[in-house]
């Protein structure tokens, strides 16, 4: 380690200079934390000068992919705490009749407006909900993958939750 300290050095501080500026790492701990991860796996590993250069710059590459990662994580509100859209359809279940209607009402403007703004979204509702189909084939009547309609599912009962509880209407009723 002590011959190639020099020339790992220069090899963190190009990594850092392809960041983003005020990157919270700085040369000499990105280096280190790449050893030390490195040392991890066991000396056992590299046979030779070129495989430990490669390692120590796959190693340093992971170390910031995972700080940006955990950065994002953070920025996207990482910490919140998330309460389940059951909690939404649990309280509703609880309530008088009327307030069942007014709900039902918001829902169906809020599904409304999601046809208006994004109909692939709001396709993918009424085929899971109100017709009851799965993932599987929702897919395949819309002729998407199943993946697709997992991330369509997801953001759409996001969405529909926000604009049932923010709706404009629900304050000018009763």
């Amino acid at each position: 380690m002590a011959l190639t300290y020099g020339e790992l050095r220069r090899m963190a501080r190009a990594r850092l200079r392809r960041e983003r500026p005020g990157h919270a790492w700085q040369t000499t701990a990105l280096l280190h934390e790449a050893y030390l991860r490195l040392l991890r796996h066991g000396p056992g590993l590299v046979d030779n000068r070129d495989t430990f250069f490669r390692l120590m710059a796959a190693e340093m590459r992971r170390r910031l992919v995972d700080h940006g990662r955990r950065r994002l994580a953070e920025k996207r509100g990482g910490g919140a705490i998330h309460e389940p859209l059951q909690t939404s359809a649990t309280r509703a279940v609880a309530q008088a009749p009327e307030d069942i209607e007014a709900m039902l009402e918001r829902l169906d403007r809020a599904l409304e407006e999601l046809s208006n703004r994004l109909p692939r979204a709001a396709r993918v509702v009424r085929l899971r909900f109100l017709d009851g189909l799965t993932m599987e084939s929702t897919a395949t009547e819309l002729g998407l993958s199943t993946g697709t309609v997992k991330r369509e599912w997801t953001f759409a009962r996001a969405w529909l939750a926000a604009a049932i509880e923010s709706d404009p209407m629900a304050s000018t009723e009763g």
